[in-house]
């Protein structure tokens, strides 16, 4: 496929929106809008998404950083996944001793947040054990964050009352 002819300006636009989603913002970044009021700005960066050629070039942007970082919503969703249900006792062996790191499954690896790991012992070289802290992500934001995808949850709820019109009769005695 041809590459998209954009002028210098342009292709700051369409990098300067990828990068803030902000298209009154990317056009102040590649135009000289000191001078103009933020409608006018508005309406310039929003006829520039509006050009034909400058949304396939935002497009083509898109479908490279998806491609580079592997983003899709069935990824996400697999993560969040991994966070929501994530079994701790996969951590531990049949004494209760933490697997050493390598031996960690992938769900459970992908549900740590950090790891401490301090020796205890008596200043003379001599160690007396070793104390791990597992710091886990937070499971709660992410079965929140399913549950909204799924639906489950209400953010806003609009009600609206219709109310009749009033009818004013006026009676005479004509």
């Amino acid at each position: 496929m041809d590459k998209i002819k954009l002028t210098p300006k342009q292709e700051k636009f369409c990098y300067g929106y990828m990068e803030t989603g902000n298209a009154s913002g990317a056009y102040r970044a590649a135009y000289n809008a000191e001078r103009m009021k933020p409608d006018v700005v508005a309406v310039k960066a929003s006829e520039l998404l509006a050009n034909g050629k400058i949304a396939v070039r935002i497009e083509a942007l898109r479908a490279e950083l998806k491609q580079r970082h592997v983003v899709t919503i069935d990824r996400v969703l697999e993560e969040y996944a991994k966070l929501a249900f994530f079994d701790a006792r996969k951590l531990f062996d049949d004494n209760g001793a933490v697997l050493p790191v390598s031996q960690w499954p992938d769900d459970a690896a992908a549900a740590i947040g950090g790891l401490d790991v301090a020796e205890i012992g008596l200043g003379d070289g001599d160690a007396l054990g070793v104390v791990k802290k597992l710091k886990l992500i937070d499971k709660r934001g992410a079965l929140d964050s399913l549950a909204r995808h799924l639906g489950m949850f209400v953010d806003k709820q609009e009600v609206s009352v219709v109310q009749p019109p009033k009818i004013i009769v006026e009676l005479s005695n004509e």
